[in-house]
């Protein structure tokens, strides 16, 4: 890796504004660094995307954002990107350290006592085989129910933006979640989209019993924190830590929003690297 590289920022990447959950938590461990977020907006939602078409999108995506930035560690603060694109991303840039974020399957399976976990994701994180594997290699001994949600996500970045979320709605998203067996009922809810700890208050005021919801943000930071000890101490000069929408717009809640978690607003969009399938 180039020196200038080393001493970058840490870029946090996510098809919107979910992965501001996990810059939360790694400004409490990182706080030295500089940070740039970035908002695949102009793709959201990933779900809307043919696999292949997403996959190279996001290849194209970040040799821009890598040439721009030049990120010390590549925080892939998404489950979708992460699940679908992340070994294509680590072959097509050797030399950039990347962190993904897959579904907390394993912790999920130690921690439950009835054996029933649900795993509440987007539809492409429930249909990628990556999730099944993660499934097979530490969860064989529970009743796994994969829970594809085609909505949650939005309304995630709805409440973000607008401080209002529809509870009945939310209550539907997570209603197939709950499973009644044998007189056991499901005790974990895995949050396998980084968007859904901010809604994670409206999902237990409308589940039908209370569980525990995993969520994966302090992981992914942790594991950054562990890439991040081996890189030279951050530049010393004072930093603007920026964020980025790729669409190149962003109304008055949102700039907001983002001046809350400590960034501001760059409004370069960058270029248009491709179109749902």
């Amino acid at each position: 890796m180039p020196e200038q590289a080393r001493n970058g920022p840490i870029l946090f990447f996510d098809s919107g504004i979910g992965g501001l959950s996990v810059v939360k938590e790694a400004r409490v461990l990182l706080p030295e660094h500089a940070y740039v977020y970035v908002a695949d907006d102009a793709a959201f939602p990933y779900g809307a995307w043919e696999e292949d078409a997403l996959r190279a999108r996001l290849v194209a995506l970040f040799g821009e954002l890598i040439a721009r930035f030049s990120p010390a560690l590549v925080v892939i603060a998404c489950n979708t990107a992460s699940t679908l694109a992340i070994a294509d991303l680590r072959a097509a840039f050797p030399d950039q350290p990347f962190v993904g974020t897959v579904p907390a399957i394993k912790p999920a399976a130690e921690r439950t006592r009835s054996g029933l976990v649900s795993v509440l994701a987007t539809p492409g994180t429930v249909r990628r085989q990556y999730t099944r594997d993660l499934i097979s290699a530490y969860a064989a001994k529970c009743h796994v129910r994969l829970v594809g949600s085609e909505n949650l996500a939005r309304l995630a970045e709805q409440y973000m933006r607008e401080g209002f979320v529809d509870e009945d709605a939310v209550r539907a998203e997570i209603a197939p979640c709950f499973v009644e067996h044998e007189g056991r009922r499901t005790d974990i809810v895995v949050l396998a989209c980084t968007h859904y700890p901010f809604l994670v208050n409206r999902m237990r005021k409308t589940a039908p019993w209370p569980v525990d919801w995993i969520d994966t943000s302090e992981a992914i930071a942790r594991r950054a924190l562990s890439l991040a000890v081996t890189l030279p101490p951050p530049r010393k000069m004072p930093v603007r830590d920026i964020a980025v929408f790729t669409s190149g717009q962003a109304l008055p809640p949102l700039r907001r929003l983002i001046s809350g978690f400590g960034f501001s607003l760059d409004e370069v969009a960058m270029p248009e690297a491709g179109e749902p399938g």
